[in-house]
């Protein structure tokens, strides 16, 4: 079981300086990936044009997303996505997500949280058919077009798609659908229920997901949590406090946990942003870097 960390930014990086300090830091300290997921209302980066900067400023780094499905057009998404990939020569990592739940984010995605499973179950299908090159008619909450050939197409066939999520829906949903998953908030025994869930679902559709291809989004504090911050946290989501690692040590023993019940690939990211990438970067690959196989 190969075992990879790689960081993701939460909002701590949109400015042009700190995305080089962090690109930089990463690929000479060895960590797998960089990570940006997308908030619509967040001070985050959009994903796309972040990984585009990231990948034509360093040849060799992966770059990943958590990306929003729910409420775009899957043509439109299928082309950003197909043109990364080719642009950086099949370095893209995939995971598509349904968004929040709370609001201003509820309202921005503009797609009520009941329905986003539906659209996932329409989207996904669509992309993987574009991403082949094969010729795709669709009309649906998702698109509409008539005999649309993909071109780019990615470099990565096929480019793999993981899912997020915890609840039964989206479980299932992950087994019928998708190439990995990646959740976040849950403990390594709730994770090992649901990879369980996963598989007999893929089972039950006649497919199969990889062993390698299942891995955690783990947020973590350097330091204690502030009052202030603990309670936009928690209202937020409220299992957030108690699921967020408070201190590197804790870190490395809660991703230790997570490769026990056979989680291998992790996505790391602080919950308050540093004040300087390379010292977190230097932090975070004394504490756990040496977890890669």
């Amino acid at each position: 079981m190969k075992i990879r960390i790689g960081v993701g930014t939460g909002g701590a990086s949109s400015t042009a300086e700190a995305m080089d300090e962090l690109v930089t830091g990463l690929d000479e300290l060895g960590f797998d990936s960089l990570w940006l997921s997308e908030v619509l209302t967040g001070p985050v980066l959009d994903p796309v044009v972040g990984l585009a900067w990231a990948a034509a400023s360093n040849p060799r780094l992966k770059i990943g997303t958590t990306m929003l499905l729910p409420g775009r057009n899957v043509l439109r998404l299928a082309k950003q996505l197909a043109s990364l990939d080719a642009l950086c020569k099949g370095r893209l990592l995939v995971t598509l997500v349904p968004g929040l739940t709370y609001a201003p984010e509820r309202d921005a995605i503009g797609v009520e949280p009941k329905q986003r499973g539906a659209f996932i179950d329409e989207a996904l299908p669509v992309l993987r058919r574009l991403w082949a090159g094969e010729t795709v008619s669709h009309d649906g909450a998702v698109g509409r077009f008539t005999d649309v050939k993909l071109s780019p197409l990615p470099v990565q066939q096929p480019l793999e798609v993981w899912l997020g999520g915890t609840v039964p829906a989206a479980l299932e949903r992950c087994g019928r659908l998708s190439d990995g998953w990646l959740p976040s908030l849950c403990t390594p025994e709730e994770a090992a229920a649901g990879r369980a869930v996963i598989e007999e679902a893929a089972a039950r559709a006649g497919r199969s997901i990889s062993g390698e291809h299942f891995g955690m989004s783990l947020g973590y504090a350097s330091a204690p949590i502030d009052p202030a911050t603990a309670r936009v946290m928690t209202a937020r989501r409220p299992r957030s406090l108690e699921l967020t690692p408070v201190g590197l040590p804790a870190l490395r023993k809660r991703i230790e946990e997570f490769i026990a019940v056979g989680f291998s690939k992790f996505v790391v990211r602080p919950v308050v942003a540093p004040r300087s990438w390379r010292a977190e970067l230097d932090a975070l690959a004394a504490a756990v870097g040496d977890l890669q196989t």
